[in-house]
């Protein structure tokens, strides 16, 4: 019987499944423990060595391969990781490490593409559009990020990493021309006006105060904060704007929004409507927009499925 071993690495935490069959019904074991990413690079190898160790004793079963969400890019031209917000994977050969250290073939997509796959085979989509061909996933929260999920033509989801790996990478396009830095190199990228750090920024250069995302959202619905409505007003006009640039490029049948931000039920309505402006189709959208399934799950469920 063949089993699905997937392995989300966050900067945080690393979590672990066994799945029986791509179902979120169908985990035989979960398990998560420290990243200690300030102890290096070798160190975290180490600690992914120790998980997957520990699953084969609590289990008994052994992998013929492991999937892995990653917070960054492997850069197939290099064979090295990138973009990565736990800094110390950066310029290293992840892949080939692990396969070496494992002793089976891996495979490693981001962490946005993971959470697009596993809600694009195992989430909502099959819920709502089961015959879809392309799905994008949004991932909005402390930082932006998206990926790309293809139906191939034996039926198979696979996600687009592109010829540089960089396949969905929509935090980082130009939204606001001018905006604030980003680290990229850019201003104004989409991860530097609609992240949750970015409208709570906003939000006090204008007013003074420091308030969460929910905080603001809260105010906005009482009526009683001018800063808030402005701060949302952004929000749901920059992600009309941004969103309408995948749909352009992609016209995908869904969007699936995760993150914190993600949750905002605005962005199902008047976002979508903000959308209709910059959309080439007469000011329609047919894209079906959707709340993920599978929670903070999704990542450790689609590396699963790479």
């Amino acid at each position: 019987m063949q089993n699905y071993w997937g392995i989300d690495l966050g900067g945080t935490k690393i979590e672990g499944v066994i799945l029986s069959a791509p179902s979120p019904d169908a985990v035989i074991i979960r398990k998560r423990i420290d990243t200690e990413a300030h102890k290096g690079y070798d160190h975290i190898m180490a600690q992914i060595v120790r998980l997957i160790n520990m699953l084969q004793a609590e289990t008994g079963l052994k992998p013929d391969r492991i999937g892995f969400a990653t917070p960054g890019t492997f850069d197939p031209t290099r064979q090295t990781m990138k973009n990565c917000n736990t800094t110390a994977l950066n310029g290293r050969p992840m892949k080939q490490d692990l396969a070496r250290l494992l002793g089976v073939p891996v495979a490693v997509a981001n962490d946005a593409n993971c959470f697009a796959l596993a809600e694009s085979t195992m989430g909502i989509v099959p819920d709502v559009v089961p015959n879809f061909q392309t799905v994008f996933g949004v991932i909005m929260g402390t930082g932006v990020g998206g990926g790309v999920v293809i139906r191939g033509r034996d039926g198979v989801p696979f996600v687009l990493n592109g010829l540089q790996g960089i396949g969905g990478e929509w935090g980082h396009n130009i939204l606001e021309e001018n905006g604030p830095p980003c680290y990229c190199g850019k201003r104004g990228c989409n991860e530097q006006v609609i992240s949750g750090p970015a409208l709570q920024r906003y939000y006090q250069q204008i007013s003074g105060e420091e308030r969460t995302m929910q905080e603001i959202m809260d105010r906005y619905q009482e009526g009683s904060d001018l800063v808030a409505s402005q701060t949302v007003n952004r929000l749901l006009e920059y992600f009309g704007r941004a969103v309408s640039v995948i749909i352009n490029i992609l016209d995908p049948d869904a969007i699936v929004l995760g993150g914190g931000v993600g949750n905002v039920d605005l962005l199902y309505t008047e976002g979508v409507e903000r959308a209709k402006k910059y959309v080439f189709n007469s000011r329609e959208i047919n894209t079906r927009f959707l709340k993920p399934k599978l929670g903070d799950s999704a990542g450790v469920f689609g590396a699963a499925l790479l």
